[in-house]
């Protein structure tokens, strides 16, 4: 199947987004992938697409009516297309997919914000539809984690995301969000000590509410 053939089958529409650039040694996964190997693809796919799913999910939507797969799925595209300019191993290309998936999310975040819309997403759907049911007594606690984090500021919601949530390496993330390994230690302590303030204040009935 070609990189093309590919993209149709993951879905969504490509994103140009600037330049993806690493720099570093290709092992022989990654080289294979840039020939068009489809198994190597397929692994490269397998090794991300989990986390990279889990990782936007954890950041504040830029549009409620748009979810983390399609973003995800946009962001693979883009990767499938330029894949013969990527530089770097597949740890590298961790880092590199991450970096085109958040230019993604600011791509449709700016078309938000220019249709000067807000649709509601699910949750505020959940929130906001009466007294029809019980919520029960408690909330998920990775349901939790992913509202918190997303109160964070930007970089540190990122940051917290890509280091506790998905499991990357400071190395990686700093890869992914283009900034260097010291902003992400830092913005890593930071988002870390807004999360302990917020969860001492957090009871299950408050929980309910975010």
């Amino acid at each position: 199947m070609t990189w093309s053939g590919y993209g149709r089958r993951i879905g969504g529409s490509v994103h140009s987004g600037g330049s993806f650039m690493v720099r570093g040694e290709a092992d022989e996964l990654v080289l294979r992938a840039q020939r068009g190997d489809q198994a190597a693809w397929d692994e490269l796919y397998a090794d991300v697409a989990e986390r990279l799913v889990v990782w936007l999910r954890h950041l504040a939507p830029p549009d409620a009516a748009t979810d983390a797969e399609d973003i995800a799925a946009e962001a693979w595209l883009t990767a499938a297309r330029r894949m013969g300019e990527f530089r770097g191993d597949r740890d590298a290309f961790a880092g590199w997919l991450f970096g085109i998936a958040r230019n993604v999310a600011r791509s449709r975040g700016r078309v938000a914000r220019a249709r000067a819309t807000t649709p509601l997403g699910p949750d505020h759907v959940e929130r906001s539809g009466g007294s029809g049911g019980d919520p029960g007594p408690s909330v998920a606690g990775a349901d939790l984690a992913r509202r918190l984090v997303a109160l964070l500021p930007e970089r540190e919601a990122q940051v917290v995301a890509c280091l506790d949530v998905v499991g990357l390496d400071v190395a990686t993330t700093s890869r992914a969000l283009d900034i260097s390994p010291v902003a992400v230690r830092v913005a890593h302590h930071r988002g870390l000590r807004r999360l302990r303030t917020m969860l001492a204040g957090v009871t299950p009935e408050t929980a309910l509410g975010m």
